[in-house]
């Protein structure tokens, strides 16, 4: 009997189909992923195995063969003709009856930045008379994010806790991790399996913010021609160095043409299949049809494995709201800033930490003059710390990575046998050697994604 599976606008797990290829490897796709650090629209490793896309209804046999799959909803930009404390009243009713909906009677886990996104979690949860328990943290010789986190938190009467990412976590956690995510995205971005043991006696339900920064604010860009946002959407996607690795391994494979050309060609069939006019709300629906579910969503699995989740700003109704709202209502987080600043004064007096030391009611000074004061100072004190031995860290990487200690943990599972007849030892040591001797702003993300790839293939082969 056949199978019928329905995908959210933006899901938040994958959901696995089977379609007439050879069971072979996709290489294609892998140097894509390489690139960006995840699988592109419905790819996956293998040729016969693909991800059913968002916001469609998909028919799939027994055995779990793809029989048919019609999407129910496309993105759009049809902005009501209404003002913007009229959109701002209608944001309040979908955010906080969503919120309402997914934490009502559960005693309800919060991870808090120093951002906005959990921010706005935190007064919805507050207004809705939630229980929560709340958390943060951050890196150990890094900003102390925490502290911002937990004025939010005592802002709003929270339980909580904050903890510290510790050097090395990595190695103990891997194979947990790989397992959750299936291999589908780097392993130091999601630094919170460092507190990953933590979870089981938190609460419930987890309350997350994933996403609200992409449908909450634009590129800032005029519209523009096809191919002037092919360039920019390609520039957002490739990491650094990632197209070097793309390309070499690409090379290494004997694939046909070029990496560039062939990724290139991808990226413009994606987007000429969303018929938006609007440059800033297409490039959001590419984001949300491809970034969100192939790259945010994969991690989500850490969250998921201790307890249920919910996204406030992954719901239909939030992705059906954004396509009818004003470009200029949704730049530079208005509509977020304005409902904090409206419904929590103490909270819009919170540092906000994209723009410290400012907050809500002063980020705008975060420019020349007024901002020289802060920046000298903290680049005085980035300057002693390096001096006395004690860099700042600002990425996972660097504590996963750097010194003797993760080296040799790294190379452990990049040189072995099975992984070298796939990618030869040569181009490993290649990204080894530029890292240990100070290039690694610029090889980081390869040997990140190389040491996915070598996890990948030990599954593969256990």
């Amino acid at each position: 009997m056949n199978k019928k599976v329905r995908t959210n606008i933006i899901p938040a797990q994958h959901e696995f189909a089977k379609i007439p290829e050879k069971h072979e490897l996709h290489l294609k796709a892998i140097c894509v992923f390489s690139a960006i650090g995840f699988f592109l629209n419905r790819d996956t490793y293998w040729k016969d195995k693909i991800v059913l896309p968002g916001a469609s209804n998909n028919t799939l046999t027994a055995e779990g063969v793809l029989v048919d799959s019609t999407p129910y909803f496309n993105w759009h930009y049809t902005p009501r003709s209404i003002s913007f404390n009229q959109a701002l009243d209608k944001y309040i009713d979908v955010f906080e009856t969503i919120v309402k909906e997914q934490t009502e009677g559960k005693q309800v886990i919060l991870p808090l930045s120093g951002g906005l996104d959990s921010r706005t979690q935190a007064l919805a949860l507050k207004r809705c008379n939630a229980k929560v328990k709340s958390y943060s943290y951050d890196f150990k010789g890094g900003f102390k994010e925490s502290k911002i986190a937990e004025q939010i938190a005592n802002a709003c009467d929270f339980e909580f806790q904050k903890y510290q990412i510790q050097k090395g976590y990595l190695w103990n956690c891997i194979d947990t991790l790989s397992e959750l995510n299936h291999c589908f995205s780097d392993f130091t971005a999601p630094r919170q399996m460092a507190v990953y043991d933590q979870f089981d006696t938190m609460g419930d339900v987890f309350s997350l913010g994933h996403w609200g920064d992409v449908l909450f604010d634009s590129m800032n860009i005029s519209n523009c021609s096809e191919t002037e946002e092919l360039q920019i959407i390609k520039t957002k996607l490739i990491k650094r160095g990632g197209m070097e690795i793309a390309s070499r391994l690409w090379d290494v494979w004997g694939l046909q043409g070029t990496f560039d050309a062939y990724f290139t060609s991808r990226l413009s069939e994606l987007l000429n299949n969303i018929k938006i006019d609007n440059s800033n709300a297409k490039l959001r629906a590419f984001k949300s049809m491809y970034w969100a579910p192939r790259w945010t969503s994969v991690n989500l699995s850490v969250f998921q494995s201790k307890h249920p989740i919910r996204l406030p700003y992954y719901d239909n109704r939030m992705c059906e709201f954004i396509c009818e709202i004003p470009e200029d209502y949704l730049k530079n987080r208005k509509l977020q800033i304005a409902y904090i600043r409206s419904k929590s004064p103490k909270l819009a007096n919170i540092t906000w930490q994209d723009q410290r030391p400012f907050h809500l009611n002063n980020y705008q000074y975060n420019k020349y003059p007024y901002n020289v004061p802060y920046r000298g100072l903290n680049k005085l004190k980035r300057m002693f710390n390096g001096l006395t031995g004690k860099p700042y860290i600002q990425r996972n990487w660097e504590l996963q990575f750097c010194g003797a200690e993760n080296m040799s943990e790294l190379e452990s599972r990049l040189r072995n046998t099975s992984f070298n007849s796939w990618i030869p030892e040569q181009v490993i040591t290649t990204y080894i050697n530029a890292f240990k001797n100070g290039q690694q702003l610029e090889n980081a993300h390869a040997l990140n994604m190389l040491l996915v790839l070598s996890q990948f293939d030990k599954h593969t082969n256990e």
